[in-house]
């Protein structure tokens, strides 16, 4: 069988909890802070009065504390904000290098990287390379064993001319048992991500001149 992979790729329940009023509490808000105080005040020995400058000292200190405990939680909010929408759009993959779902990829620094996966031991596989208007410009024979198998390309074409980086090169794999039965499997492409387009409905990922959907990755690569 041929693996061709285009390149365009429960109910849960929730458990709720409630937290009585009668609840111990750690902390009292700005509020509550003022009134205790103005309580204190008050409440306290005419003979011996609260000194006034320690009392405003007490507020500014806890006025700050509480403006900065705010910001604390505003900046908390906007990070993860920023985090998940980077994420959704695929901002956060410009520059990785990326394995997704695909047979096309381009010459990126020399190389072009893929992945095959059989679903079953081939007696014979052959992997062929094909340029943007269908021609095989490489071929050469693959691992037979079930299970997943890299390849990388090193932009050279069967009579030995050496490609440019650029381009658009397509995988193909036929691959066949004992009896002359196809195969079954599919391929991924392993490549930097250049770019990211979110003007249509789904983010698209740039490598180099291919392109990738995002929901089609299916792993972050650590940089050799």
């Amino acid at each position: 069988m041929t693996i061709s992979t285009v390149n365009s790729y429960t109910a849960s329940t929730s458990a709720t909890s409630t937290t009585s009023t009668d609840d111990a509490r750690t902390s009292i808000d700005s509020d509550e802070f003022l009134l205790l105080m103005v309580q204190q005040l008050q409440n306290q020995d005419p003979t011996d009065p609260a000194d006034t400058s320690e009392y405003i000292s007490q507020m500014i200190d806890y006025a700050s504390y509480e403006t900065q405990a705010e910001m604390s939680d505003q900046l908390t909010t906007l990070t993860d904000t920023l985090s998940n929408y980077m994420s959704s759009q695929g901002l956060g993959y410009l520059g990785q290098t990326v394995e997704a779902v695909g047979n096309t990829t381009s010459l990126q620094d020399g190389e072009a990287q893929w992945s095959y996966t059989l679903e079953s031991e081939a007696e014979n596989v052959t992997i062929s390379i094909l340029d943007e208007d269908g021609n095989t410009v490489y071929s050469e024979t693959g691992e037979t064993s079930e299970g997943a198998h890299s390849f990388a390309w090193d932009g050279s074409t069967s009579d030995g001319t050496q490609l440019e980086d650029g381009g658009q090169y397509t995988i193909e794999v036929a691959a066949a048992d004992a009896d002359g039965n196809e195969v079954s499997g599919y391929t991924t492409v392993v490549a930097e991500v250049t770019a990211v387009d979110t003007t249509s409905d789904e983010a698209v990922l740039g490598i180099g001149d291919a392109s990738v959907l995002l929901d089609n990755v299916l792993a972050v690569l650590a940089t050799q």
